[in-house]
């Protein structure tokens, strides 16, 4: 019986001393006491200060934030005599010298339109639109203000399903709104959102809330850098932002315009495939849906293949990997379009299923 005692007190103290490692940390990082008043004092980083990681990415982004006002000049209010507001929308500071970036259809052109920006500091500025793209749905507003806060642009080729995301907007009319979410899918395809006329390949879908008036605003990862421009809510919970990569282009083209530094657009070819990327992100959804080779790391997926097409007459075939071409590796679609905009024959190859890699001659026409 004594034994028995001695056994149970040893093994409580073997618990308490292994705990008190644990106790010394929590002490550390948050201690509560009560003060002389009654009143609850803490010491050390609480948990609010620790974990509000959405605070701090919406404390960082949120003036760069803009809501977007559609006036029509011809109807006035009754009392103040301002013009009426028939529309709004969101957007956001890309340009210290007042460039902001929103949605093409928060802001073309209505007949006696104006623009109104509000900036989150409560000031309001007239804005004109400088680039309007209705296939890309993308467009630039300018103000005349300097020294604005920018938000940064992040890379949206690298985001992941699951990954935390915050959207800002303007809801409603309700500006300055924020909510979260995850993404859902990295590259959601146009075509199965019924999508026709746009130039846009793919989606980032979320299930952060965007509803009328979110149009234009960020979608922001949790490093406060805007990896997509809200779009458009099919339903609750199903909501779609463009892809940053693709409004970064879009900018680049608007400011080569500007300075009068436009390339000359080349005449592309015609190669007749339907083509995907791979991916870090849709890799292992690839590897499901087509069962692609394990050894496979890069690469463009076909997915398509237009009858008596270039690439149909050389035989191939929906569900190859086109890893080279002309013995370079193959990495983004934009590759294979800049091939096309070249007179040379393409010597491609093809990983097909398990079988070894083999060439192919493919001679796109004009």
């Amino acid at each position: 019986m004594f034994g028995s005692v001695t056994a149970i007190s040893l093994w409580a103290l073997n618990i308490f001393a292994n705990s008190s490692d644990i106790f010394t940390k929590l002490e550390a990082a948050e201690v509560i006491e009560p003060s002389d008043n009654g009143d609850i004092s803490k010491k050390g980083p609480s948990r609010r200060d620790r974990f509000n990681f959405v605070a701090e990415v919406v404390t960082e982004t949120g003036a760069s934030l803009v809501y977007i006002k559609i006036k029509d000049s011809g109807f006035r209010d009754y009392y103040t005599g301002e013009a009426t507001t028939v529309s709004n929308g969101s957007g956001f500071i890309v340009g210290h010298d007042g460039l902001i970036l929103t949605n093409a259809h928060v802001v073309e052109g209505r007949p006696r339109a104006m623009i109104e920006i509000q900036l989150q500091d409560g000031r309001t500025f007239p804005g004109r639109v400088e680039d309007l793209d209705k296939l890309s749905d993308l467009a630039t507003v300018r103000i005349d203000c300097k020294n604005l806060p920018v938000i940064r642009l992040g890379n949206s080729s690298d985001i992941r399903p699951g990954e935390f995301v915050v959207a800002l907007g303007s809801p409603l009319a309700l500006s300055n709104t924020i909510t979260t979410g995850v993404v859902s899918t990295v590259a959601r395809d146009q075509k199965e959102l019924g999508i026709r006329g746009r130039n846009v390949p793919d989606y980032i879908q979320t299930d952060a809330t965007i509803t009328f008036g979110n149009s234009g605003g960020p979608l922001i990862n949790l490093d406060g850098e805007a990896i997509g421009v809200n779009s458009m809510k099919i339903t609750p919970g199903i909501s779609f932002a463009i892809p940053i990569d693709y409004a970064k282009e879009f900018l680049r083209k608007c400011e080569q315009r500007r300075e009068g530094k436009l390339p000359e657009v080349k005449k592309r070819r015609f190669m007749g495939i339907k083509m995907i990327a791979i991916t870090p992100q849709i890799k292992e959804e690839l590897r499901l849906r087509m069962k692609l080779p394990g050894d496979i790391h890069h690469g463009i997926v076909v997915y398509r293949v237009v009858q008596e097409s270039p690439a149909d007459n050389a035989g191939i075939q929906p569900g190859d990997v086109i890893t080279h071409i002309n013995g370079n590796e193959i990495h983004e679609c934009s590759e294979v379009m800049e091939l096309l905009e070249t007179n040379k024959e393409l010597v491609v190859t093809i990983r097909r299923e398990n079988r070894q890699a083999f060439n192919v001659l493919i001679k796109p026409e004009y």
